[in-house]
């Protein structure tokens, strides 16, 4: 939920679909089956493959499919073709443009690349990880589920980086991943609403600014417990103490109990699935962070529509700028979500953000920018606004 957590989507931080490695990677859609007219309400589900060997990915999806009812889905068909085609377009196009740069990325000055492959850590059964931040903090908890340790895979350009973490979502899980998580500032942010009311009115600045909720949207919950099957890589070169980080891919299953719609909690037991790639890498001259993830949200208050989505995230910083000024020091997250039954488009959520480092501190300032469009179809009941909503996006942190 980034410096690292894994359910960082969701997003900062923070937590998968992409193709950024050599391999081949088809993007989730869905397409009506044309030869069965007589079953024009049935969808396919076209699955994803990020390598030859790929494992169940859209497994989780037969689960939560349910066939829509033929007048919602006719009432819905022409916005679900353009919000579908769009985000899958977005999608691509902004993939392919942090990519390229990416697989010619070299070892950066003062990263000292092993002249052969870097020896293994040794084992540990148990391992606990900590990653503050401002917008989530999360607590990880590691166990090993052979005798085999935590694989360093040592000095990697970023395009390896994916690649390493793609191939190896397709072996069994050998770790289990228990975390906790919160999101401080979304969090205060309801509790401001609920406890300083006057200072939240002085807040709303105009009928549609509101700057407490511009630095505090984007976030659908306040905490969450999440256990991931999978596996895990290291990055850390042994003998260099100032380059480490961790990645994370497999099957991620969270939990929590309240919902934030417009900084206020609502009881919600909600559930949430998905297959993701996430991780972090520090090195003297750079930190890259990373979240790719596809699944599906169950909620128990009947008033929240439940929703399929697939998320990216990417996030640089470069204490020794060089090369590219828009993709150097920046960062882009983008999430479509859409309704389970009907695939009608929920949201869309992005944000870019620019940084400026300080190298002798290794820390770097970040403000992001963007918007969360949310359908009038999102919440229904007690909950219903009767209109699509559209909230901009300002969000000052500082990563360490």
């Amino acid at each position: 939920m980034l410096a690292g957590g894994f359910r960082q989507a969701t997003r900062r931080s923070a937590g998968i679909t992409t193709g950024c490695a050599a391999n081949s990677f088809n993007v989730v859609f869905f397409q009506r089956f044309s030869c069965f007219p007589e079953r024009a309400d049935y969808y396919s589900l076209i699955s994803v493959a990020a390598d030859s060997n790929y494992l169940g990915l859209p497994f989780f999806f037969s689960l939560c499919y349910a066939p829509s009812m033929p007048a919602r889905i006719a009432l819905a068909r022409k916005r679900r073709s353009r919000s579908a085609w769009f985000a899958v377009l977005s999608f691509a196009i902004v993939l392919s443009a942090i990519s390229v740069p990416a697989f010619g990325d070299q070892p950066g000055t003062g990263e000292s690349k092993p002249a052969t492959d870097p020896p293994q850590t040794e084992f540990k059964r148990f391992q606990l990880v900590f990653e503050p931040d401002a917008y989530y903090t999360d607590l990880d908890f590691i166990i090993a589920l052979t005798q085999k340790p935590i694989p360093d895979l040592g000095e990697k350009t970023e395009a390896e980086i994916y690649g390493a973490l793609f191939s190896r979502a397709a072996v069994l899980p050998q770790f289990i991943v228990l975390e906790a998580s919160v999101n401080p500032l979304p969090y205060f942010g309801t509790y401001i609403r609920s406890h300083w009311k006057r200072f939240y009115q002085d807040a709303q600045v105009s009928d549609n600014f509101n700057w407490i909720k511009t630095i505090t949207a984007g976030f659908e919950e306040p905490y969450a417990f999440s256990v991931l099957f999978g596996n895990v890589a290291n990055f850390a070169v042994p003998g260099l103490q100032d380059t480490k980080g961790l990645g994370y891919s497999g099957y991620l299953i969270s939990y929590g109990n309240f919902h934030i719609k417009d900084n206020r909690l609502i009881q919600d037991d909600w559930w949430e699935i998905e297959w993701k790639i996430k991780g972090d890498r520090k090195s003297p001259v750079k930190k890259l962070n990373w979240s790719f993830r596809i699944g599906a949200k169950e909620h128990g208050n009947p008033n929240i529509t439940d929703v399929l989505y697939l998320s990216f995230r990417r996030s640089r910083v470069d204490y020794k700028s060089e090369g590219s000024f828009l993709l150097n020091n920046s960062g882009i997250e983008y999430t479509y979500s859409m309704d389970r039954r009907t695939f009608s488009a929920i949201q869309h959520y992005l944000t870019v953000d620019k940084k400026w480092p300080f190298e002798s501190w290794r820390i770097a300032l970040a403000l992001a920018v963007g918007f969360v469009w949310d359908s009038s179809k999102k919440y229904t009941g007690s909950l219903a606004t009767g209109k699509d909503n559209f909230q901009f996006i300002i969000r000052p942190n500082i990563e360490f």
